[in-house]
């Protein structure tokens, strides 16, 4: 076969393989967004069928030759590293039986249906036997893996490539080590009134803000973006020019729905800035979760909770809501906005306290695939180490077990990349404000010369290279933690006038 025979085929199964992904993309999108509940069992059916034939055209033999050949052949190191990260992917997959991966994406389909039902009826009970499931499904789909890795190192590896336990351990125990003593400082200090956050603002209001003052700003353009709500906020993409986001409104938690939004847009802008080369292919992508998350988080709390940001902004939401903001400061405001406080609810969590959220949920994630902790009673289980870290307790199921979406899909080994990717930004942050003056940039409406920057520095690279390396790429030197550490004592110490 010649090159261009070798490449035509290639061309011509990464096309096939984008038409699959981008009508399971949408679907997933429709269910989590607007698609009646009545539905479910019949779209998730003809759902699972789809990802079936997505299988076996990811995992046909002659393509996975074709793949393979070009691995090690290919003139063009954009396509090597292509086919590279095709092979890694197929190879996780390829030894499953087709009728055990569309059972899985049936189970999974079923399991998410069930956490919706649970968080309504606020009652774990519903929902166990389904997130016993996904462990099982999991247990059973990575055995077919050949893998000597010890199996929740797998599942972190698949999320953040190179990272496994005892690199997570050694991060969580330096969160343990210097911002747990912090924390209990800030909780000593005096608390800064953050009350009139939760005052009425009508959500008809806030989204009108929303769409007419925030999306704006963040230059979140409707020809390529489009914001939807759901239940849990999540970002979905097709391709460079088509990014969803989704946000949710709380009538007495206005600023809920401004940082989701905020956060959610960062995905989307990452999404965005790719290479348009990589477009259709599997480097058209972030090149891990940790930096995704790097990307949302930067932009969420680096940026959307920084002073700059709202003397841009203030006067906008203080005239949209003149009954709760007219007699309240911008520092006022901007202490609020940053006020931690121990509490149960990890996406509405203050910077400070975040991190501990996701640590427990990697304790307890260990603990599930150890065999140390079990599915039954895990709402009494979450609510002792909650009690344990935070020293809060979970009344309701939704407020604690119930409150995140993630272990319905068997999303295992993802919410250490949350912490990770709150790491990598504080990196991120002091090299960008080495090149550029981030206050004015924010303070002035020109938010786009930050997202200028990302997409320089590690949007527009996709997956081409690892994380490893777009973080000495970006800023000069490999991950360092202690930017994350410093970051958030300087600033809490500041907040709360901590001597230090």
């Amino acid at each position: 076969m010649t090159s261009e025979e070798l490449l035509k085929q290639y061309n011509d199964w990464k096309f096939r393989l984008s038409v699959y992904e981008m009508a399971l993309s949408i679907i997933e999108i429709d269910k989590l967004t607007v698609a009646p509940v009545a539905g479910a069992s019949y779209r998730d059916e003809r759902t699972a069928f789809l990802a079936g034939e997505h299988f076996s055209i990811m995992t046909d033999e002659a393509s996975l030759n074709v793949v393979k050949e070009l691995k090690e052949s290919a003139e063009d190191p954009d396509i090597r590293k292509e086919a590279e990260t095709y092979y890694r992917e197929i190879m996780k997959i390829v030894s499953i039986p087709k009728e055990d991966y569309v059972a899985f994406q049936r189970a999974r389909d079923a399991s998410y249906d069930a956490w919706v039902a649970a968080r309504e009826a606020d009652d774990y009970s519903i929902y166990e036997p389904h997130l016993k499931s996904m462990i099982e499904w999991s247990r059973k789909l990575y055995r077919y893996r050949d893998c000597n890795l010890p199996l929740y190192d797998q599942m972190l590896d698949d999320f953040e490539p190179g990272m496994n336990t005892a690199a997570y351990d050694r991060f969580f125990e330096s969160i343990k080590e210097k911002l747990l003593p912090f924390i209990q400082k800030v909780i000593e200090a005096k608390p800064i009134d953050e009350s009139f956050l939760y005052e009425s603002c009508d959500t008809a209001k806030q989204k009108a803000w929303t769409k007419q003052i925030l999306l704006p700003y963040l230059r979140f353009d409707k020809d390529w973006g489009f914001q939807n709500e759901t239940e849990h906020p999540f970002t979905s993409w097709t391709c460079e020019n088509d990014c969803r986001t989704t946000t949710r409104y709380f009538e007495n938690n206005v600023t809920s729905s401004v940082f989701s939004t905020i956060h959610e847009t960062g995905h989307a802008w990452y999404e965005h800035n790719i290479s348009p080369k990589y477009d259709g292919t599997i480097l058209s992508t972030g090149v891990s979760s940790g930096m995704h998350e790097s990307q949302s988080r930067f932009c969420e709390n680096y940026l959307g909770r920084s002073l700059p940001f709202w003397q841009a902004n203030y006067r906008s939401l203080q005239e949209t809501f003149p009954d709760v903001f007219e007699n309240i400061s911008l520092e006022q405001f901007y202490r609020a906005i940053n006020a931690s406080k121990r509490s149960l609810i990890r996406t509405e969590a203050d910077e400070l306290t975040y991190p501990i959220h996701i640590l427990i949920r990697y304790e307890i994630e260990k603990g599930l695939f150890s065999g140390s902790i079990s599915t039954e009673h895990l709402d009494e289980t979450w609510n002792e180490i909650y009690q344990k870290y935070l020293g809060v307790h979970a009344d309701r199921a939704s407020d604690g077990i119930l409150q995140d979406v993630h272990w319905s899909d068997a999303s295992f080994g993802y919410f250490p990349t949350y912490a990770l990717g709150s790491a990598f930004a504080a990196q991120f942050f002091h090299a960008m404000k080495q090149q550029m003056d981030v206050d004015a940039a924010l303070r002035e409406n020109r938010y786009i010369d930050c997202i200028y920057w990302l997409k320089d520095h590690i949007h527009q690279y996709g997956a081409r290279y690892s994380a490893d390396e777009i973080m000495v790429m970006a800023t000069g030197e490999p991950f360092n933690p202690n930017y994350y550490l410093d970051y958030l004592i300087e600033k809490y110490s500041r907040l709360y006038s901590i001597s230090l």
